[in-house]
């Protein structure tokens, strides 16, 4: 086996690692379902299921990439049993990487397009109305929006043109410290607003009657709980292979469980900090969270906008701070997509990134045109997109059965193996993976993915 480029840091795999998980889901997911479902008491349950769900599945995917040291094209043939079949979803996991930039680079340059106009002052003198008026004479303009996306995947591809050290790691390295900084800045701003009191006592005072029922008396205990499990289980970017890459990466000097608990704390850290940044402000301007685009593209700017003392500036920081999420994700996703044709066709760097370049380019387009042009297409029914079907086939189909696949090769007499996953996961110094946990990710884990995945579908076609 040929010597493979490896991290010159554990920081960099640390970071790294953590930016693949951080993303737009922990700063306008994560806050939008925390105010749905009960502020600090959902918390809470949140955390429990990041633990019993999220890392032991974060493990298996580092002790499969290190193991084998390659990526999802070559890592289940290196370590399946003669003559089984594992390998075979490999496909399935780089079309996951695929379907998820075909419209993260979509969204990242609308990121990227804010914090120009936050710049500029285009949204100063705007009431409510003008930012939204702001935001869908955006969906009307495909050229702008294609030129945004296509300067995300410019940008991504080429730090990853550079190779491990000296691009991936070394960019993603900075990207990731100036996130955390920027992030602490708006926190202490945002905490110190007046009438952020408000917001501050929703975030961090538990409420357990609100995780059993909502304002209207309504019972919604089963919706919070499938809420938290889903926040828990798709915040990591788990079965694609997107985190594998990265332990191939990096050597044996430590075990993979604390290493997995350091990447979902940092993870957590920035979804945690993201509300701290989102209910003090909206709380001290009289607005409520909404979900999805909406908060990021409408609601905070009317925040920023009325924010006394340099608005303008804390709306620009708040947007480099976004993109600088969104584009970790991209570098990290294109860095397993490059990777996988190195290893799957014996591809150099530099024509696995140009091939990928003008791939991702094209299959991004639909996702553009669709909410405009293409608009009339909707897959999903009414109202929906193609943006939305993309969405829907990677977190409510590949996510949780990719997942489910590294974790009954894992465990299972027929794949890797329990004892081998365990060697590989303890090898080196730190937390071991706990052997008594051996019946509950064999038995009743995977039960649990089986309930997301199939919930998912209740919720999109039958509820």
């Amino acid at each position: 086996m040929s010597k493979r480029e490896g991290f010159s840091s554990r920081l960099g795999f640390l970071l790294i690692s953590a930016g693949c998980a951080i993303g737009l889901g922990n700063v306008w997911r994560f806050p939008y379902i925390v105010g749905r479902y009960g502020g600090a008491a959902f918390v809470l349950v949140y955390l429990l299921f990041l633990i019993i769900l999220g890392l032991p599945v974060m493990v298996m995917e580092f002790s499969v990439g290190r193991a084998s040291q390659r990526s999802i094209a070559l890592s289940f043939r290196v370590l399946e049993p003669k003559g089984s079949r594992w390998h075979l979803y490999s496909w399935f996991g780089i079309a996951g990487n695929y379907l998820l930039m075909m419209f993260y680079t979509t969204v990242a340059g609308w990121l990227l397009l804010y914090c120009v106009k936050m710049l500029r002052g285009d949204f100063v003198g705007l009431d409510s109305a003008g930012v939204g008026q702001q935001f869908q004479a955006l969906m009307g303009q495909p050229w702008l929006m294609t030129g945004y996306m296509a300067a995300v995947v410019v940008i991504g591809m080429l730090v990853c043109s550079r190779g491990i050290r000296n691009g991936v790691e070394k960019v993603n390295k900075a990207m990731m410290l100036c996130l955390l900084l920027v992030m602490v800045v708006l926190v202490i701003r945002s905490v110190t607003l007046s009438g952020a009191a408000g917001g501050l006592e929703f975030y961090l005072k538990p409420n357990f009657h609100s995780l059993v029922y909502d304002s209207e008396g309504r019972m919604i205990l089963g919706e919070t709980i499938y809420a938290a499990m889903g926040q828990a289980f798709f915040t990591l970017s788990l079965g694609i292979g997107a985190l594998a890459i990265f332990g191939s990466y990096i050597g044996k000097e430590h075990r993979l469980t604390g290493e997995a608990v350091r990447v979902a704390l940092l993870d957590t850290f920035v979804a945690f900090m993201a509300g701290l940044i989102i209910f003090p402000a909206c709380s001290a301007f009289g607005v409520t969270p909404d979900q999805g685009p909406s908060l990021i593209f409408v609601t905070l700017p009317n925040v920023f906008n009325a924010m006394p003392g340099g608005g303008r500036l804390w709306g620009f920081l708040f947007f480099v701070f976004m993109a600088f999420a969104a584009l970790s994700t991209v570098i990290a996703v294109f860095e397993n997509i490059i990777s996988f044709a190195i290893d799957q066709w014996g591809w150099s760097r530099h024509k696995a990134v140009v091939v990928n370049f003008i791939a991702i380019l094209v299959l991004s387009m639909p996702c553009v045109l669709g909410l405009n042009l293409w608009s009339g297409v909707q897959p999903l029914g009414a109202g929906s997109s193609i943006m939305d079907l993309e969405d829907f086939l990677i977190s409510d189909n590949l996510l949780p059965l990719g997942s489910l696949v590294y974790l009954l090769f894992c465990v299972s007499r027929r794949g890797w193996g329990w004892d081998a996953f365990c060697r590989e996961a303890n090898t080196g110094e730190g937390l071991s993976f706990p052997g008594w946990a051996r019946a509950y990710v064999t038995w009743v884990l995977p039960l649990i993915v089986l309930f997301i995945f199939g919930t998912g579908y209740w919720n999109k076609f039958v509820k």
